[in-house]
């Protein structure tokens, strides 16, 4: 599956921003989507999945409460809602397809090219 990501931007802290992810290829609905995002000088970490058909999440600590992720199989499409920005939360965000559901970057299999996040104080 071939990953397209958009939706960065710069915003001011505390505001908010929705990612998009569109797949294209196999089937998306076969893939758990993950999002994951990069800050410059640090390892690749995760930050949200949601399984198969859209009905579980799950989330890092550092950003529960704040993103939601959801899928619309019909668009090919997994989103991430980022609401309550804060200045950490600048990094390079990347969208990801793996088989299984895990929270290793090294564990999917395809990968968007990814969106800057600039969250400025």
């Amino acid at each position: 599956v071939q990953l397209q990501a958009s939706g960065g931007g710069l915003v001011q802290a505390g505001g908010s921003l929705r990612l998009s992810c569109v797949g294209s290829g196999r089937t998306f609905s076969m893939y758990y989507m993950g999002w994951f995002r990069q800050a410059p000088g640090k390892e690749r970490e995760f930050a949200a999945a949601v399984s198969r058909n859209g009905g579980s999440t799950y989330y890092a600590d550092s950003v529960k409460g704040r993103f939601t992720i959801s899928r619309d199989n019909a668009k090919n499409t997994v989103y991430l809602q980022m609401n309550s920005l804060k200045p950490g939360d600048t990094a390079v965000y990347y969208c990801a397809a793996a088989d299984f559901l895990e929270t290793h970057p090294s564990t999917y299999d395809y990968w968007g090219q990814g969106t800057q996040v600039t969250v400025s104080s």
